[in-house]
């Protein structure tokens, strides 16, 4: 058997430092087959991280390497600095170039996005698109046993489902990095997105077709992290969390029928749920919801490829103050259909969102791929042959960026639970965690939560 060291390369904080899940995944996988596996984490090793790697492999000697990437950039049309990713992943290839000869191979869900042009930047031997538990277990085979391979591999269409999920092979030290710094652990329970906004890259990385995990599977696994990290905090990843065939409402029944008492988050799409199934979710331990509204008039909804209305995304706000369940909205302002009419329209729509946090965004990042890259060729904002590694950002041609993100500004001023520009609400939150506060943060913001009134008082004591 082989020895493979995993590093995740990722050093993106915002809007929390996240545990490489992906990286714990194909851990697992590699484990299970009897490799040894060494795992390393460059938000775990902060400082000196890109030395203490030549070290790892000096004293690991690993037969095989994989990178994850996390990120390309930070998607944020406003910042100063787009925090592009890649040219530390491109400097970390050439240092272990430096001291090993052995296969590098890329991986995570930047490289699949862009696996010709990020394989060929970084100058990494193989990249993984897709899942990588059981494609990179099979390169390893084929590597070993002299087999030529293509250097870019694409995960296998008969993909993991429900039992099938290798169980995250989760590290002592980094879990207790994590929790220290943010108080919660993240676990997915399905992969894939149904959906099809034509922005997103979500059905690129993980496939059309949701992929779910039974619900006895996840809370054994919940269960099980509970125990054995004494995490009492979760956040699901899932692309979105409620599916329309209930696997959602399962896995909180599961929760409740086995007395997992985790506390747990997640991304939610505004679909109807009835106030029952709110509760439901309730009782399981939801306390907060992140609901990708995206965008704040139909006319603008409709120009992302959303299939719900704004009356929908009022609907699901309603039911969460009735609940008395955090949420927070997050908003793109500039997509395809906006005008200045539609703006005022939506920042209107915003108003009716009560008790609640907003988050808002000023254009939309092109993916390949997408269909927002065909509307952005067609009008002419970019060309067929932007590779678009760097980052290039959508803006309708019917309004003046700044102009736009004026109004926006004038108008968030007026709530302090509406957060714009992005850098905000990351200000808001870092605020917020330097006074000792834990979690996704944004839900201290909402007054009628006692748990927040709680969380308040411990606080001042």
């Amino acid at each position: 058997m082989s020895k493979i060291l995993l590093i995740s390369s990722n050093t993106t904080i915002e809007p929390l430092p996240v545990y490489p899940l992906g990286m714990a995944m194909v851990a697992a996988a590699l484990k299970d087959k009897g490799h040894t596996v060494k795992q390393f984490d460059f938000l775990f090793n902060p400082e000196g991280s890109t030395n203490r790697v030549p070290s790892a492999i000096k004293d690991f000697d690993p037969d095989f390497i994989g990178i994850s990437i996390r990120n390309i950039d930070n998607v944020d049309s406003m910042a100063k600095d787009s925090n592009w990713c890649l040219d530390a992943v491109k400097e970390l290839v050439a240092d272990i170039k430096k001291i090993s000869t052995k296969p590098i191979v890329l991986g995570g869900p930047a490289f699949s996005i862009m696996p010709d042009q990020i394989l060929t930047f970084t100058k990494a031997d193989y990249g993984i698109v897709g899942e990588g538990e059981i494609t990179f277990v099979e390169l390893i085979d084929d590597l070993i046993a002299n087999k030529a391979t293509n250097s870019i591999i694409r995960a296998k269409k008969k993909q993991i489902n429900n039992d099938g999920f290798f169980a995250p092979l989760y590290e002592k030290e980094f879990v207790d990095f994590y929790v220290d710094q943010t108080g919660l652990l993240n676990y997915q329970t399905k992969r894939g997105c149904p959906h099809g906004c034509n922005y997103c890259s979500y059905p690129i990385i993980e496939g059309k077709v949701f992929r779910k995990q039974s619900p006895e599977f996840v809370v054994k696994n919940l269960i099980r992290i509970q125990k054995q990290f004494n995490v009492d905090s979760v956040f699901f990843t899932d692309s979105v969390f409620n599916d329309k065939q209930g696997h959602y409402l399962q896995v909180a029944e599961e929760m409740l029928r086995q007395k997992c008492d985790l506390k747990w988050s997640a991304y939610f799409r505004p679909d109807a749920i009835s106030d029952p199934e709110l509760k439901l979710l309730k009782d399981s331990g939801l306390y907060a919801m992140e609901i990708g509204s995206d965008a704040a008039c139909d006319t603008t909804l409709k120009g992302i490829n959303k299939s719900f209305t704004f009356d929908d995304i009022v609907a699901m706000n309603e039911g969460c103050v009735k609940q008395s369940i955090n949420c927070a909205h997050f908003f793109m302002f500039g997509g395809p259909g906006e005008t200045n009419e539609t703006i005022t329209e939506g920042l209107e729509n915003i108003k009716l969102l009560k008790k609640c946090v907003v988050f808002a965004f000023s254009s939309i990042r092109i993916l390949p791929g997408t269909g927002l890259q065909k509307i952005a060729i067609d009008e002419k904002i970019i060309s067929k042959d932007n590779s678009l590694l760097q980052p290039c950002y959508y803006t309708s041609p019917f309004v003046q960026k700044e102009e736009m993100e004026s109004r926006i500004s004038a108008a968030f001023k007026k709530d302090k639970a509406w957060l714009f520009p992005p850098i905000e609400g990351q200000m808001r939150m870092k605020a917020l965690k330097a006074f000792g506060f834990k979690g996704i943060l944004w839900d201290m913001l909402i007054e009628f939560s006692s748990d927040n009134r709680k969380r308040k008082r411990a606080r001042q004591r």
